[in-house]
């Protein structure tokens, strides 16, 4: 099972956090617990909740927001959201995860949810950018960053990675339970495409290097919408 992380959005523009709520929404890691329009609303919620990161703009004409970010500085993660580019040297001065300029796309935001992801993993479990799978009798490390696409072939799965294709008995599901689901999508009910490895596509199938993906039916309207929004 996958690890869920707890998310609060603070931003005073309705528009701005229904963007987050949506693409947050589609990352299967992020459980949003409140979506708030100011840092004394958010205050409420860090009393009430143990949250693991919250999205914050830092211009909001209640306060502060950098003082409101240095005051919660060691109790959660934060990832600064803003319209204004000048923010961005002093946001890192407060170890912030990422700066996020506005329009923000879900590919970027995908970007800075992973980097989360990476360094809560590398607290928690060092080892965690890979995993192992069953291959020819014996465990075989895989690190996630070499997996191009996931193939389900009947009775056993091929994972293609940079260097070379294995083959295991793991069913798809198995597969994807193993799989930060932030940097991989499944397009198919045989296919699992790594999104950082896709050099192009079209509604009926995606290009990773000279392998054409299928795209299903069933599987279409999400992909695409999830792709343009990249």
């Amino acid at each position: 099972m996958k690890k869920m992380y707890k998310v609060l959005v603070v931003d005073d523009e309705p528009v701005a956090r229904e963007i987050l709520e949506t693409h947050l929404g589609k990352l299967d890691a992020m459980e949003i617990v409140a979506s708030c329009k100011s840092a004394s609303e958010a205050f409420s919620w860090l009393g009430k909740e143990k949250i693991d990161l919250i999205f914050l703009d830092i211009n909001m004409p209640e306060m502060d927001e950098l003082r409101f970010a240095n005051a919660i500085q060691g109790k959660t993660e934060v990832i600064f959201t803003t319209a204004y580019r000048e923010y961005a040297v002093e946001g890192f001065d407060l170890n912030a995860i990422d700066y996020l300029l506005k329009p923000i796309s879900l590919d970027r935001l995908m970007k800075a949810v992973q980097k989360f992801i990476d360094g809560r993993d590398k607290t928690e479990d060092p080892q965690n950018d890979f995993t192992f799978f069953r291959c020819d009798r014996q465990m075989k490390k895989v690190r996630f960053q070499d997996i191009t696409y996931v193939e389900s072939c009947g009775d056993y799965i091929k994972l293609h990675t940079l260097s070379e294709t294995l083959v295991t008995r793991e069913t798809m599901n198995h597969v994807m339970e193993k799989l930060p689901s932030p940097s991989f999508m499944r397009v198919h009910r045989s296919f699992v495409v790594s999104l950082s490895k896709i050099d192009s596509y079209t509604p009926e199938h995606i290009t990773i290097g000279r392998t054409a993906v299928p795209i299903s039916r069933s599987y279409r309207e999400e992909v695409v919408k999830k792709l343009k929004d990249i």
